[in-house]
């Protein structure tokens, strides 16, 4: 078990979405899926790390109102809604190209989290900025997790040493085909998460639908779904105090 000041010296980026809307017209409300972004930041700050909240936009990011609806309003959410802190971060996130493209930003940061929720699928899977984050972190040997529809990113980047996809030959996961159809939406997300990463020579683990599954390849971490973000935080804070 890692000391208890283990993580004091070490920094998370959370990276939201900035996407109120996805689909083929652009016209499904949507957001972040608020546990994926909240379940995290509380466990990265139990284990003593510091954590940043940025989003593709910068500003205020758009909360997917079925995330904080029933059962789905999971408590780190409750929590997250009534923490002035938390939620003053969440309003007045970072613009991801204003840390990503600064000189010290691999300095800077230990891990690169991309939080999920269909808006990622509007502004997360082609992004130059975004892609460029990703490849630049990963090339330096920093840890890059993505949860539940935060993987679609990862389809867009490259492996800067070899020149192939980032998830060629690596075990990972990503939101599945049958929890996609589930949901209702295999036909307005721009790919299939699970086929883009088998087409691409991705080990692609399956979990069951609406279980935690994680997947840790070396530096690189992935969630299959929103049940998925505790095991993945602590994926990430068993990386970066091993």
């Amino acid at each position: 078990m890692p000391a208890a000041n283990a993580g004091a010296s070490k920094k998370v980026l959370i990276v939201n979405t900035s996407a109120p809307y996805f689909g083929p017209k652009n016209d499904i409300p949507t957001g972040v899926w608020l546990e994926e972004t909240s379940t995290p930041y509380y466990t990265f700050k139990e284990a003593g790390f510091a954590v940043e909240l940025a989003s593709i936009a910068g500003g205020p990011i758009p909360i997917d109102a079925g995330s904080i609806n029933g059962d789905f309003f999971v408590e780190s959410a409750k929590k997250f809604l009534h923490d002035g802190e938390a939620l003053a971060a969440f309003c007045h996130s970072t613009k991801l190209s204003d840390v990503s493209e600064a000189t010290d930003f691999v300095e800077k940061y230990d891990c690169l989290y991309l939080s999920g929720g269909h808006g990622t699928c509007s502004d997360f899977h082609d992004n130059k900025v975004l892609k460029a984050a990703i490849e630049t972190f990963y090339a330096a040997g920093k840890t890059v997790c993505a949860d539940c529809h935060g993987p679609i990113a990862l389809a867009q980047c490259l492996d800067t040493k070899t020149g192939e996809p980032l998830v060629k030959g690596k075990t990972c996961t990503g939101f599945s085909n049958s929890e996609e159809g589930a949901v209702g939406q295999t036909g307005n997300v721009p790919f299939s998460i699970e086929d883009k990463f088998k087409e691409q020579g991705a080990k692609y683990e399956l979990g069951a639908d609406w279980n935690p599954k994680v997947c840790v390849d070396g530096n690189l971490i992935t969630g299959q779904n929103p049940q998925s973000s505790d095991v993945c935080a602590k994926a990430v804070v068993t990386a970066l105090t091993a």
